[in-house]
């Protein structure tokens, strides 16, 4: 007999659950697009009610497909969307309003306001982050000051916030645990990441009750148990984390200077900086990359909003390629010096330039321009940007030589390439490239003894594939400076 660990990733387009083995490999699984709504410009909301359901839906159907005992599955883990902001009714579990997504940027003046008052390094000071509409705080804000009688309910009580994981554990607890953990809240604008609290004077600044926020665990930990009437038994929760530290988890990069980088909806790479609290100057956000027994491991990383989505455009927007397949044919079959350039600001830029009212461009145009050069031009966007995020962190003094990368784009063996040479670092993809949802296993595998160390999850991870840097640095920095170029030119703040 062997043990087995649930792992459910709920993300940004689609839920996925993923049964795992104690050797890290995928015994059944299942995914479920999510819609996302669009109700005002730069508005994005999902239905809570429809992710709860997207979950159980393919947690029934993973566990139904593998042919495993309930019995048999020792912990479930949870990895999810971060800063995505759900408030709910604790006496009858109803959300009083949609999720408010991370990439939604309603609050924008608000944020604008916060900075004019100079409390940008006030509140850098605690959190690590800048003031952005992208972390929760300012979400919340909105929903008790615009949904009528949330303030008086969340003064009196009533009404408990979650980000994705908190809300996802209360649904399968029946409601007998609010918690969260480290990485979930570090992401929120409301947690000292030094003194690991909620923060009253942040609470203070934004008028948000601290009845309304889950308890804060580490990221393996005792989440609470699934109620009965939901798999037929009770199973152990053992590990959350958000998608972004569960993948760095998942990569095992435990050591300061190991880096990672995600290819999703977004990009977001992240590097280990061990017991300290590195403060960028760079504009990069300082984050708990994971917490075990009390003690915090940090991260820097970088957030770049629009990656897998570019490629989701070309195809559902413009209509240029069938599948996200086709893209890679098609710049295999293009010059590298085509002159596209395609900035993807939809939602604004993330790190390191954080301007939430530039708006996306294609530049360069001609006559000769086609599809394949535009969709190009959408590839090397992703690595451009992944780019000025290593430049970022090169100024802080912690330069990422090699990169292990995961997401849905990195089965694209031209992008990987173009990657590691306008990085000028070796890209290394694993032989497993679910490490979000490993990630959340290997935290809730822990946490029950189906593994025992950081060094065991060590071994376990192999490389499949090791791009290397082939490209001159005089072409490499020749085709970035049309790119920071292309950025002025979108940039309004």
């Amino acid at each position: 007999m062997t043990d087995f660990i649930l792992s459910i990733d709920q993300g940004t387009t689609s839920s996925r659950t993923i049964l795992f083995n104690t050797e890290g490999a995928t015994v059944g699984s299942a995914q479920i697009e999510i819609q996302q709504r669009f109700p005002d410009n730069g508005w994005v909301e999902h239905d809570p009610e429809e992710i709860w359901s997207s979950v159980l839906t393919t947690a029934t159907a993973a566990i139904a497909k593998s042919n495993v005992n309930v019995e048999d599955i020792k912990s479930i883990g949870i990895t999810n969307q971060r800063e995505t902001t759900v408030v709910w009714n604790r006496m009858t579990g109803v959300p009083i309003y949609s999720a408010i997504v991370w990439q939604d940027r309603r609050t924008t003046e608000y944020c604008e306001s916060l900075k004019n008052e100079g409390l940008e390094e006030f509140i850098a000071s605690k959190t690590g982050l800048l003031i952005d509409p992208y972390f929760s705080a300012t979400k919340i804000k909105w929903l008790l000051d615009n949904v009528d009688g949330a303030r008086e309910k969340a003064e009196a009580g009533h009404l408990a916030f979650g980000t994705i994981d908190t809300y996802l554990l209360w649904k399968l607890t029946n409601g007998n645990s609010h918690k969260t953990d480290a990485t979930n809240a570090s992401r929120t604008m409301l947690y000292n990441i030094h003194e690991l609290k909620w923060d009253k004077e942040l609470l203070d600044l934004f008028g948000i009750p601290e009845k309304m926020l889950p308890q804060v665990m580490n990221s393996s930990d005792s989440f609470g148990h699934t109620h009965e009437s939901i798999f037929g038994c009770e199973i152990p929760i053992g590990g959350i984390a958000g998608d972004q530290q569960a993948a760095l988890f998942g990569q095992a990069c435990f050591s300061k200077g190991m880096a990672k980088s995600t290819y999703g909806t977004g990009c977001f790479m992240m590097l280990n900086t061990g017991d300290t609290a590195l403060r960028s100057s760079n504009r990069l956000l300082t984050t708990i990359a994971y917490q075990l027994d009390g003690k915090p491991t940090y991260a820097i990383e970088g957030s770049i909003f629009v990656a897998g989505a570019t490629i989701q455009w070309l195809r559902d927007g413009l209509k240029l390629i069938d599948k996200a397949a086709d893209a890679e044919p098609l710049a295999e079959d293009t010059s590298l010096e085509h002159g596209v350039y395609m900035v993807p600001a939809f939602t604004g830029l993330g790190a390191p330039y954080w301007d939430p009212n530039a708006r996306g461009a294609i530049f360069g145009l001609t006559r000769d321009t086609g599809i394949k050069e535009i969709v190009t031009a959408g590839l090397q966007s992703v690595c451009y940007q992944s780019k000025d995020l290593q430049k970022a962190m090169e100024k802080d003094g912690v330069r990422p030589n090699v990169l292990r990368v995961d997401g849905g784009m990195v089965e694209n063996n031209w992008a990987m390439q173009f990657l590691a040479d306008i990085l000028g670092a070796s890209v290394d993809r694993p032989a497993v490239t679910e490490t979000t949802a490993l990630g959340a296993a290997y935290l809730a595998g822990l946490h029950v003894g189906v593994f025992n160390s950081l060094s065991e999850l060590s071994e376990k991870w192999q490389v499949e594939n090791r791009f290397y840097p082939e490209m001159s640095k005089d072409k490499r920095d020749y085709l970035y400076d049309g790119w920071v170029e292309s950025i002025k030119r979108v940039q309004v703040n």
